[in-house]
């Protein structure tokens, strides 16, 4: 199919912004240069004829974006240009990376292989998405830049994403909040990661993003008046000092401010923080950068006085992103925080466009040291040569990687380490050296004994303390936050349990033999649900760690073990509501599912609330398809298992208006409520005998702790719906004496 007039004139035009980009950031230095850009453009063309997206426009519209992101919004080169021009060639045409390469360079050609989605999985455990993800993180061995583009062909994708069916939008945005968010902070991007996490809240929840933006338009005038008032003193003495500067104020991203609010439970009118003050100023040859930041920040702070606990000093040690700048929260006029940034023009640009930036200014000098970008691409590179068989555990164990480095700490010689925000001893021992987190029993910091388990904070001087016969144990995982050592106890746990599962085995057979038992399907039904385990390799293991003892193997093989198999397997249905002391009655069991059942035709398939979010009627909510049981786990929309299941299973989620709630049963839902007030003389009981006797309502639990006058702690409860809850909730808050009540949000 040939390209309409109209199809010609909006490619031209849009081909023309590229050049023009081009031009303007000197991508294209000589004819050839020209040339080369210019025969990606015509191929990718005459490749693409006759395709159109969603949205009704000619496909290759769509690389000629990606391209124009490259250039305009990151700052990439000629070949970049190039490969975001071809990326989608190879795919979705019958060009292959050989001609790519023939046509222009290898170099080309290994690029757009490393764009072109890979569609093959490990085994068949693995999720497809997953697979995918990880194969576009290989080819960070070969060329960040490719990542880049990636991250740059998202973008675009997420820019037009109205075009797509609703589910689709569901799994874009969850891949995007999930992984590409993430990706495009590790590597500088600021403001793509600010749009990416926008455009995903526009599509997830756009009646929350509209309000919230249109009540950041209805305080515009009033806001940009009190910045005015607070710039003007500064502005006085910067011009006073001769500085060359830039001053700003930058409105906190919708998605910010949303976040902010779900998790401190607040309205917009009590987000403070809604906008930031930055100073961006032309560095002189001498002093110092460092030097000249913290004179900018000396003039500001002689104006207005700084919260002292508010300092944030990214200059002396810059993020592991090549971050770097000097923030500060100071109060002004009408008793008003406001945080004001201080950056250079270089610090600057290498904020805004990330790593292209980084690279620009690291390859112009010349003693350029090793920074932590470079250390964490290295660590990249160190794991996919080794990668995980499973892609999802890989790629769970990837993200962790992704995430701020924000706590240097120091060795017992005086060499600093960065590690993610809330790392313990363990991480910080697996960072020195595999063996030394394996061996690791405690630690001396700022030489005072301390668990492994300890939290580090910036300026620890940490010494691993290590015994030749201790060993990794399950429990460290929910200890570690980094993925070296999430990785390393893993493969050490496997390769245990591989050795306790042969064991195991053999033991069990030898157990069974003594009462002329044969190892089988119907003895092993029997067993795992008595001693608790989910699968078979789970008991052998169990038995060959020693953990289940298998003392009253007799007694088990010969009673009627159908009580107990009901029992288990009602505890293992997520959303379960019952004690898991409670006695199961064979005759109950229709009635004591109807706790996990939420459809309201039998036909429907089976519906349960997960446990992760503990979602309620009135609540937004997701559904994800387990393809094993075929019932639907219900999630609140929000929640951060659902973004992780809809990012690597997009194809089993099911969109809210597709799910039921139950209305002609008499079902209710766990919902968790935390609570705070004054600890005076009955007033437990006051808020007890609420909840029960004046609103009828069953408490699960209740934990409440008391300490100078004051108790806090949350109850479960089951209600109805949303409704009903927020009617609890207003008159829970009637009571005297108590501060603060709200749902604890498990998202």
């Amino acid at each position: 199919m040939e390209y309409s007039p109209e199809d010609e004139i909006l490619i031209e035009d849009k081909w023309q912004e590229l050049v023009e980009a081009c031009r303007k950031a000197k991508v294209c230095r000589r004819d050839d240069d020209w040339q080369f850009v210019r025969r990606a453009f015509f191929l990718a063309k005459e490749a693409h004829k006759g395709v159109r997206r969603r949205s009704g426009e000619p496909y290759v519209i769509h690389p000629i974006e990606v391209a124009l992101i490259a250039v305009r919004e990151i700052g990439l080169g000629k070949k970049s240009v190039v490969a975001a021009l071809l990326h989608d060639v190879v795919e979705d045409t019958d060009y292959t990376v050989e001609d790519i390469a023939h046509a222009f360079t290898p170099k080309i050609a290994s690029m757009v292989d490393g764009l072109t989605k890979m569609s093959g999985v490990f085994n068949a455990d693995s999720s497809e998405q997953a697979e995918y993800f990880r194969k576009v993180l290989l080819t960070l061995s070969d060329d960040v830049r490719v990542i880049i583009i990636k991250i740059a062909d998202r973008l675009h994708n997420m820019r037009t994403l109205g075009a797509m069916p609703h589910n689709k939008q569901i799994k874009i945005t969850s891949e995007t909040i999930y992984l590409f968010v993430p990706l495009a902070y590790r590597l500088g991007l600021h403001a793509i990661k600010s749009e990416l996490e926008d455009l995903c809240m526009k599509y997830r929840f756009p009646e929350e993003y509209a309000a919230i933006q249109q009540k950041i338009e209805d305080t515009r005038g009033e806001r940009q008046q009190y910045i005015e008032r607070f710039m003007a003193p500064i502005r006085e003495v910067l011009d006073r000092n001769k500085f060359q500067y830039e001053m700003t104020a930058r409105v906190k991203s919708v998605y910010s401010i949303w976040n902010k609010m779900r998790r401190k439970e607040i309205p917009f009118e009590e987000v403070y923080d809604l906008f930031a003050i930055r100073i961006v100023f032309k560095a002189l040859p001498f002093p110092s950068e460092k030097t000249q930041c913290w004179q900018v920040y000396s003039c500001v702070t002689d104006i207005y006085t700084p919260k002292p606990d508010r300092l944030r000093d990214w200059i002396s040690i810059p993020k592991s992103n090549g971050y770097e700048a000097l923030h500060s929260t100071v109060m002004g006029p009408d008793g008003i925080w406001v945080e004001v940034q201080v950056r250079t023009e270089r610090m600057d640009d290498i904020a805004e466009r990330g790593f292209a930036a980084h690279w620009k200014y690291k390859h112009a000098s010349i003693a350029a040291e090793e920074d932590g970008l470079d250390k964490w691409l290295k660590k990249v590179r160190d794991a996919l040569n080794s990668p995980t068989e499973n892609a999802l555990e890989f790629l769970d164990n990837f993200k962790l990687s992704l995430y701020k480095s924000d706590v240097v700490v120091f060795t017992p010689k005086g060499e600093p380490q960065s590690l993610p925000y809330g790392a313990t001893v363990l991480d910080f021992a697996y960072e020195i050296h595999t063996k030394i987190g394996h061996h690791a029993i405690g630690a001396k910091i700022n030489h005072r004994i301390m668990p492994i388990t300890t939290r580090l904070n910036s300026g620890d001087q940490v010494e691993v303390i290590t015994a030749e016969n201790a060993r990794p144990k399950a429990e460290w995982l929910d200890a570690v936050v980094t993925s070296k050592a999430r990785q390393a106890i893993q493969d050490f746990l496997k390769r245990e349990r591989e050795n306790n599962i042969d064991y195991g085995m053999e033991l069990l057979q030898q157990r069974l033999a003594e009462h002329n038992v044969a190892l089988s399907g119907r003895v092993l039904r029997k067993l795992m649900p008595a001693y608790e385990c989910h699968n078979k390799d789970e008991l052998y293991s169990k038995i060959g760690a020693g953990i289940i003892k298998l003392d009253n193997l007799d007694k088990l093989l010969k009673e009627n073990s159908s009580r107990k198999i009901l029992k288990f397997w009602k505890l293992l249905i997520p959303g379960s509501k019952r004690d898991d002391d409670a006695d199961i009655d064979l005759d109950d069991e229709a009635a004591s599912l109807d706790d996990t059942v939420v459809a309201d035709d039998a036909n429907e398939p089976e519906f349960v609330m997960a446990e992760c979010c503990e979602p309620i009627p009135g609540d937004r909510v997701v559904g994800y398809r387990d393809p094993q049981s075929g019932s639907i786990i219900v999630h609140k929309s929000t929640c951060d298992t659902l973004i992780r299941l809809a990012a690597q299973f997009g194809d089993n989620i099911i969109k809210e208006e597709d799910i039921k709630w139950s209305q002609h049963k008499a079902v209710s839902y766990l919902a968790t409520v935390e609570i705070r007030g004054i600890d005076r003389t009955g007033i437990i009981l006051d808020l007890t005998k609420l909840i029960t006797q004046d609103f009828s309502i069953n408490m699960r639990a209740i934990s409440v702790q008391s300490h100078d006058g004051i108790f806090e702690g949350t109850i479960s409860i089951y209600v109805q719906d949303i409704d009903s809850l927020n009617v609890l909730l207003d008159n829970i808050r009637k009571i005297k004496g108590i501060d603060r009540v709200k749902r604890l949000l498990n998202t």
